[in-house]
């Protein structure tokens, strides 16, 4: 964890993978993170495979360097405490459906009024301005809605998803970077902001900043990208495996085309042209799929490597665990969460001359309600009273 965002307080009212995501790349900056879940915790928490604590991988995966705090927001006194938590903070971000925080009390103009100085940010299906506003929306609907299960089709698949939770994990980083900015005005200015980051239209401008293609330039345009969309782009079949190869460049091209026994045509014009070569990329693919069964993975990478051409092995999700590169900055390095060690999925983000901290491991539901309150200026018989009622929980499952 490293403290970049040291003396930042962010409100996080999410659950399963967006919000979570972007919350707690905030939180491995620094950010002091409280998670406001409901007295039955996060539905994440109850994704498969668990730990022997009951808790899913998919939570420790988004929430670590967090605190949680149960509150119940369906009873006043709770609402009460949320709004407490609001005036302490400088962040909020939430993903739920905006008509229901309306009916909690705590709308973007209510809050705000609460703290002047809140950056509200709401990640939201559909954009409030559109005639899609407040429809239900999680990664599946966005993919199809978006144009990304839909590309499959392009290179004559049916449609098909991405078999990530991608549309949520794209759009998560555009939460960080609103609330990034947010901040940076704020400084600025002592204003907070209402933000909204809709999953629909991020994907799209994700989606078509190459695949606007022709429509770029007229109505009439067509949109794809076409390398892209190019049916023989994909892996190419070795001896013993996949491989990805990638030239880039003419002579990339003409390096790899030699060595395959096609010397004679990186002297055709076409080739040396390069509009036309674009045009005719399949032909080129087609020529590396036919001579790539003749080497095994290793030998393709040898060669690739001493000619300069970008390659990569075909990796599965378990050969990561195992890889070279990623092994030697211990990339999936086991880490102490207090009930045995648990893998986790670090921040890639490098900041060379910034200290860190030892991170804090996915938190129990509701293991901080009492310090968390106590820091808001409860009294313990205020806390008492708010547990007896059930308006908070403190049970860390």
């Amino acid at each position: 964890m490293l403290t970049l965002l040291r003396g930042i307080t962010v409100l996080d009212v999410t659950t399963i993978v967006l919000g979570p995501m972007a919350t707690q790349i905030l939180a491995d900056l620094g950010a002091s993170v409280i998670k406001v879940e409901a007295p039955a915790g996060d539905l994440a928490r109850a994704a498969q495979p668990f730990r022997e604590d009951g808790v899913g991988a998919l939570y420790h995966n988004n929430n670590r360097n967090k605190r949680s705090i149960a509150i119940d927001l369906k009873s006043e006194a709770g609402r009460q405490t949320m709004a407490r938590l609001v005036e302490h903070s400088d962040v909020l971000v939430h993903n739920m459906r905006p008509r229901a925080m309306d009916a909690l009390g705590f709308a973007p103009q209510a809050a705000m009024r609460l703290n002047p100085r809140l950056i509200y940010c709401a990640a939201v299906g559909f954009g409030s301005d559109g005639p899609y506003a407040g429809q239900p929306a999680y990664d599946d609907v966005i993919q199809a809605a978006s144009g990304i299960a839909g590309l499959a089709a392009r290179v004559g698949d049916r449609p098909a998803y991405i078999p990530s939770i991608f549309a949520d994990k794209v759009t998560a980083l555009y939460v960080v970077n609103a609330v990034l900015a947010a901040l940076f005005d704020r400084q600025r200015t002592g204003s907070g902001h209402e933000v909204e980051v809709p999953m629909f239209e991020s994907m799209v401008a994700f989606l078509m900043s190459e695949h606007l293609a022709g429509a770029t330039f007229s109505e009439d345009g067509s949109c794809g990208y076409h390398r892209m969309l190019e049916p023989d782009r994909r892996p190419f079949e070795t001896a013993d495996g996949w491989i990805a190869i990638l030239p880039y460049t003419e002579d990339q091209w003409r390096r790899l085309l030699v060595e395959i026994g096609h010397a004679g045509l990186v002297e055709s014009a076409w080739f040396r042209n390069p509009r036309e070569r674009s045009g005719r990329i399949g032909e080129l693919y087609r020529l590396v799929a036919a001579a790539s069964p003749g080497r095994t993975t290793d030998q393709w990478m040898s060669t690739l490597r001493e000619l300069d051409i970008p390659y990569a092995r075909v990796n599965s999700l378990e050969d990561l665990l195992r890889d070279p590169h990623l092994q030697s900055i211990d990339f999936f390095s086991p880490r102490p969460p207090g009930k045995g060690t648990v893998r986790s999925v670090p921040q890639p983000i490098r900041f060379h001359d910034a200290p860190e901290e030892e991170d804090r491991p996915a938190p129990g539901l509701g293991a901080d309600t009492v310090e968390i309150l106590a820091e808001i200026g409860y009294s313990p018989a205020e806390i008492d009273a708010l547990i007896e009622s059930n308006a908070v929980a403190t049970s860390a499952i």
